[in-house]
């Protein structure tokens, strides 16, 4: 099983529904960092609010470093249940 190929996480039941969870995992924390940014830019217009906004960016930023994170751990995740005596023949 090649990395980062999607027709090889869709082989047993299992992977797919792995790549599943994944997957929603990655869109909530898309979804997240777009609304941190978003509410912190709003904040941002009220001085007062400039702290929490700051933070908001922040947690934000971390959302979207988590982004590939998940799917490289997603990838090492399905490589590691796949089929290792089909990953032996490919290299023989």
């Amino acid at each position: 099983m090649a990395l980062f190929q999607q027709d090889s996480a869709t082989r047993t039941p299992r992977q797919r529904k792995l790549y599943a969870i994944y997957e929603l995992t990655y869109t909530i924390v898309d979804a997240a960092a777009a609304l941190f940014f978003l509410v912190g830019s709003v904040l941002f217009f009220y001085q007062s609010q400039q702290d929490p906004a700051i933070w908001l960016f922040v947690i934000g930023s971390a959302c979207f470093a988590l982004k590939p994170v998940l799917r490289v751990v997603r990838e090492f995740h399905l490589l590691a249940i796949g089929d290792i005596d089909d990953l032996a023949a490919r290299y023989e």
